[in-house]
């Protein structure tokens, strides 16, 4: 490093006023590369959301000091950077952090290598892209297990060796999994195609949240052992663990369960649902009736809309709808703020955009924040029943499930009904069973109060 330089620390920023720490998902930029001011330098996971930390000078990055998949309070130094007369003379990491790495291979080296011989997919495909044999390289993990980074240095020490194509049979172990929607026929040799019975594709999920296209598969790294499979646990669902064990651990969950006709609803979208397509470019699904009759019901029973706080109820003057969103491996709960001042038309537009935002991995803090009540739409998936665990530090949440046509009485007569469940999860600390029958009963009343001359704008 020339004179002209100096080094700089760069801490881990408060991104909200209550998170006291964040975790490392990924860096993206490593020792060497140079890096401009507002450009990011790394994704960061907390229990609320993903983020991006932008680097706030120009410099090049020296040396990473946290890992990624690690916890990192607020303030603690992530990494430093060179800044002030460019580049530095030397990309090389400092004496301290080759120090560093080489106590660290050393008491690998000589510690416990129990986890020795099992290779991640992705350490797996960079020894085959780089023709690295994985015997010959000393592991850094827990358990003497090789990283990418063993992998990576490795490789810069010249010890990759030319490796021409192999053929498709001698591929690394974890190739893609095929798609079980595009290639169902050929999944079983044993059966031949003309033994699949065709099944035309659902175009169109009105109902869900997050089931507008097929589902895609999980993009989860796993080593594969004898008679297991081992899955990797991400910091996203490491942090979505640790806030269910706590709703369940703290929270005392009761559950009741209301049956509601939906047949009125049901024409009303359909009269309502072309049009609206044209119009607004998007979908009018059934969620956005669904939140317009929960929003009316918590305004008239706003202890729905609480939090336990030791020696007092907090009741909250906002009704914000945390929504249930479930992407390929988790399930995030963005927020319609104020959700009780906007019509159907104006719910309908918050739910396609956080669903979006969601599905796309662009959720921001703010859009997470300040949650009073959470709403799921597990009807999507075609549940009929469901025991949902509460949004802590909420006071409760509501499920609507599918909508079936069955057989009712109605004075005396038999009739086909479009019929949907509702099942509330309620902190039997803040709510009783009387107040939520009746809360659930103004949520139905409101659902069947719907006819075709209701206005969505």
């Amino acid at each position: 490093m020339s004179e002209n330089q100096k080094l700089t620390d760069v801490v881990m920023p408060q991104l909200a006023e209550s998170l006291v720490s964040a975790t490392i998902a990924k860096w993206l930029k490593q020792p060497g590369e140079k890096v401009e001011q507002y450009e990011p330098i790394c994704e960061v996971m907390t229990d609320k959301v993903n983020a991006e930390i932008p680097s706030t000078i120009d410099g090049v990055m020296v040396e990473l000091i946290a890992e990624e998949g690690q916890n990192v309070s607020v303030g603690e130094i992530i990494c430093r950077m060179a800044v002030a007369g460019g580049a530095p003379a030397s990309a090389e990491p400092t004496p301290q952090t080759a120090s560093a790495v080489s106590n660290v291979t050393s008491a690998a080296a000589a510690g416990d290598q129990s986890m020795r011989n099992r290779y991640s997919p992705a350490v797996q495909t960079l020894a085959a892209q780089h023709g690295v044999d994985l015997n010959q390289i000393q592991g850094t993990g827990m358990g003497g297990r090789i990283t990418r980074k063993d992998v990576l240095a490795y490789v810069e020490k010249g010890g990759a060796a030319p490796r021409q194509p192999q053929a498709p049979e001698a591929a690394p172990a974890r190739a893609e999994a095929p798609s079980p929607f595009k290639d169902l026929p050929h999944a079983d040799p044993a059966v031949t195609p003309e033994q699949y019975i065709p099944v035309q594709p659902v175009s169109e999920r009105n109902s869900g949240l997050h089931m507008s296209e097929s589902p895609k598969i999980p993009p989860i790294e796993v080593e594969r052992g004898e008679r297991e499979t081992l899955i990797d646990v991400t910091p996203l669902r490491n942090a979505i663990a640790t806030n269910m064990r706590q709703s369940v651990s703290e929270i005392p969950h009761a559950w009741t369960m209301v049956e509601v006709d939906v047949t009125n609803l049901v024409l009303l979208r359909n009269k309502l649902k072309d049009e609206f397509k044209r119009r607004e470019g998007y979908n009018l699904t059934y969620l956005a009736f669904f939140l317009k009759a929960v929003v009316n019901a918590i305004k008239d029973y706003p202890i729905m809309n609480s939090v336990w706080a030791v020696n007092k109820i907090i009741v909250k003057r906002d009704i914000n709808i945390s929504l249930a969103v479930g992407t390929e491996d988790s399930v995030m709960t963005p927020v319609i703020q104020r959700a009780d001042q906007k019509n159907i038309a104006g719910l309908a537009r918050e739910i396609e955009e956080l669903a979006t935002k969601t599905r796309q991995g662009k959720l921001k803090l703010e859009d997470m924040q300040g949650g009073t009540f959470t709403v799921n739409n597990t009807g999507s998936f075609g549940s009929i029943l469901s025991y949902p665990i509460i949004n802590y530090p909420q006071a409760a949440i509501l499920t609507f499930e599918s909508i079936v046509k069955r057989p009712v009485v109605i004075n005396d007569m038999i009739a086909v009904r479009s019929m949907a469940n509702i099942c509330l999860s309620l902190d039997h600390r803040i709510l009783d069973g009387v107040i939520c029958g009746r809360f659930l009963q103004r949520v139905k009343e409101n659902i069947e109060a719907y006819t075709l001359d209701t206005k969505v704008y």
